[in-house]
């Protein structure tokens, strides 16, 4: 009988050409009066609900992004997403640590099983930007941390069960990872032949997009699997001129890009800011994808949008848009088979 020897998936450090995004992830902003000192707010005025905010869910901004943020602007859409507040220590009814039951849906150590054609792997806990309204900022990283013999299991847990099409590389976000441990990894998926494709959500592309390096478009353009790369941008003004030939780099390596967006109070709840990022997205090619309804993770019930209030935007941006153009508004519920579709015209 042929025994099948087991594949061993290690870090390793990161080649030079990945050291300039290295350096920009560790030189990140992370304490509240370094961020006030850089964007030129006033520390009499957000100091105090920033710490508070900042305890609960530690800051975490990059320079590329930060360089985006207009200075002296509270209100800026960016700046929104990333700056702590006093409301975020306020308990309110209905909003969990957990909204999604992730933590019950883990099938191994790393592995997430909601659906049943696609696998969840969190390769990392790891994120550039911390973003306030994120719904796994009270996920359990440390227990789902990824052992060698984890990541053995891992692979015979996908290589068992031909129900699988397509794995997810997740996190955290899973480009924070080393491109060896991304490339030993899909390598490995890639051997188990009815997987059929890998999908990578990221966030780092915008956040820093010199992570988009030569090392990262060589695994990625020398898989078997078709690679889909599902962006989360959530305004026009984070796609700037570097992340967008970041992105056209990724294209050229054969990955089709999609974004899904949160829609947030303050930050995009406006159908002409969500029209114009679309239209930013198919310019930068990438299609728009979904519109996510707000997740009720305890500490960002502040950023929460009304169903009403999304479907009348939405319905906004089915006049001014084409079809193909308008994100799909969508709740993903626990339990269900897939994202459930918000009727527009309930």
């Amino acid at each position: 009988m042929i025994q099948r020897t087991p594949t061993r998936i290690e870090a390793r450090p990161a080649d030079n050409d990945s050291a300039s995004w290295q350096q920009l992830l560790s030189g990140a902003i992370t304490s509240p009066t370094a961020l006030l000192e850089r964007l030129d707010l006033d520390p009499r005025l957000w100091l105090q609900g920033a710490e508070e905010g900042h305890r609960l869910f530690a800051i975490r901004v990059p320079e590329p992004y930060l360089s985006r943020i207009t200075r002296g602007n509270p209100q800026d859409p960016l700046l929104r997403q990333v700056l702590p507040l006093s409301e975020e220590g306020v308990l309110a009814d209905g909003y969990v640590s957990d909204p999604l039951q992730e933590v019950g849906a883990s099938e191994t150590t790393g592995l997430i099983r909601k659906y049943q054609s696609r696998a969840l792997l969190m390769v990392t806990g790891q994120c550039a930007i911390n973003c306030r309204y994120c719904f796994r900022r009270h996920f359990p990283y440390d227990e789902h941390r990824l052992s060698p013999l984890d990541r053995d299991r891992v692979i015979d847990t996908l290589r068992q069960d031909t129900r699988i099409n397509e794995v997810i590389f997740s996190g955290g976000d899973p480009l924070v990872a080393s491109d060896r441990l991304l490339a030993a990894w899909t390598a490995a998926i890639g051997e188990i032949p009815h997987i059929r494709r890998l999908r990578i959500h990221t966030r780092l592309p915008v956040v820093i997009p010199q992570r988009v390096c030569d090392s990262l478009l060589a695994w990625l353009s020398e898989t078997r699997l078709q690679t889909v790369i599902v962006l989360h941008i959530n305004h026009p003004a984070e796609l700037d001129l570097a992340t967008r030939l970041a992105l056209a780099r990724l294209r050229a390596a054969g990955a089709t890009l999609l974004n899904q967006s949160v829609i947030l109070r303050g930050v995009n709840d406006n159908a002409e800011v969500l029209t114009e990022l679309s239209e930013a997205l198919f310019e930068a090619g990438v299609m728009p994808y979904y519109l996510h309804a707000f997740d009720p993770v305890a500490g960002a019930h502040h950023f929460d949008v009304s169903d009403d209030a999304a479907r009348a935007l939405v319905r906004t941006m089915l006049a001014s848009l084409p079809g193909f153009l308008v994100p799909k508004l969508v709740r993903e519920i626990p339990g269900k088979a897939g994202k459930t579709p918000i009727d527009l015209f309930a």
